[in-house]
């Protein structure tokens, strides 16, 4: 099959929809399709697949790089004209959503569109429009692209009932998470980072990978832990980067606890397996999440979860099963990672949960034969 995917985030952009697209590619060519990449043009970053193109774009910076695609290209429009694509597949409901549009239409092909993003929670990137109508027009925007789908491929099953509030009326809605590549965790090496940055043996590493940024509710994390960090034996690793972090470094300077935080920046994709590997407790604050890659990823290697009991996640962590899901309260958290730092009986045996529930359902390659069935249900229909 040749599937043309649009998507306004891609390479080297390293967050979700980037890797939601990377890794759904990766194993649908290994499944023997073809895939075709249009994104927008990232200025000094060279593509190694032939099968990317990319579109002009206007390269900004709001809290971090983001390049806005210009939606016009006779180059372009000559390439996918030439294209012989059995299903076009957005990550966005404009800009490039908008040419994946009109091209299924023109071509008389189906349009699947995967919603990613709960988009009032994202207003914060929206400079200058007061958030509400910022988040009202993206959301109606989004709503009558979905409704014009052939059909919807959500994260999780969590966020349906959200899309039927907002308008979504389209009944052909589809829970796909992105899945695991596998083979980016295998040889993961547990004292790598242990020796990296000087973790005692008798340590216990809880592991934040978060984007630094409001909409992830990291602070409410750092509160969170704040006495943990100063009376246990515990050292926190926070994997990422954002416009938070000088906050969340005078946060640790004032509440004492600069020598139990190690912020470790933006990792290598192929470094992160050691971070999950080295870590004992994986710990989130995310009320915005329809991905949930993280999570996942997090479960994969083997982790117990404490996260926010919030949409996306909660379809994920199974309560009292593989980790602690908790109302946004300070204290409870603390319970909760207290818990764990605990009873190492309790942290194994969620920590195996985690592992099975993972390498069951969470898999690229289980996820991608979901997606082809998606699309060959479509093209059928």
């Amino acid at each position: 099959m040749k599937i043309g995917i649009f998507t306004n985030n891609y390479l080297p952009n390293p967050y979700g929809v980037t890797r939601s697209v990377e890794t759904f590619r990766r194993e649908l060519e290994k499944q023997g399709n073809e895939v075709f990449i249009f994104a927008p043009y990232w200025k000094g970053y060279k593509d190694n697949n032939i099968n990317v193109f990319r579109y002009p774009s206007i390269d900004i910076e709001i809290k971090f790089r983001f390049p806005l695609a210009i939606p016009y290209s006779w180059k372009m429009n000559k390439i996918i004209k030439n294209l012989d694509l059995d299903v076009i597949h957005a990550q966005h409901p404009n800009l490039l959503g908008s040419v994946a549009m009109k091209w299924a239409k023109r071509k008389g092909i189906p349009l699947i569109f995967t919603w990613h993003t709960l988009y009032d929670q994202y207003t914060n990137f929206v400079p200058f429009i007061p958030p509400k109508i910022s988040a009202d027009y993206i959301i109606k925007k989004a709503v009558k692209f979905a409704n014009a789908s052939d059909a919807i491929i959500v994260p999780t099953d969590s966020i349906i009932p959200i899309l039927r509030k907002w308008g979504v009326e389209n009944k052909n809605i589809i829970p796909i998470a992105t899945g695991v590549l596998e083979e980016e965790f295998e040889n993961a090496d547990k004292n790598k980072i242990r020796e990296k940055y000087n973790i005692k043996d008798e340590e216990n590493v809880l592991l934040m990978v978060s984007r630094l940024t409001s909409e992830k509710n990291v602070e409410f994390v750092f509160r969170s832990l704040k006495n943990i960090l100063k009376k246990e034996k515990v050292r926190f690793l926070v994997v990422s980067d954002g416009y938070l972090l000088p906050k969340l470094k005078e946060f640790c300077a004032r509440e004492k606890i600069s020598d139990k935080v190690i912020f470790c920046g933006e990792v290598e994709r192929e470094e992160i397996k050691h971070y999950y590997a080295t870590s004992d407790i994986f710990v989130y604050g995310s009320k915005s999440e329809t991905q949930g890659m993280i999570i996942t990823e997090a479960m994969y290697m083997g982790l117990p979860i404490v996260a926010v009991d919030a949409t996306g996640v909660n379809s994920l962590v199974l309560n009292n099963g593989n980790g602690f899901l908790v109302s946004e309260n300070e204290k409870e958290f603390e319970t909760a990672v207290l818990k764990l730092i605990n009873d190492k009986d309790l942290r194994e045996k969620f920590g195996e949960t985690s592992l099975h529930i993972a390498r069951m359902n969470f898999t690229a390659s289980v996820c991608a034969k979901k997606m082809m069935e998606v699309y060959e249900k479509c093209l059928n229909h």
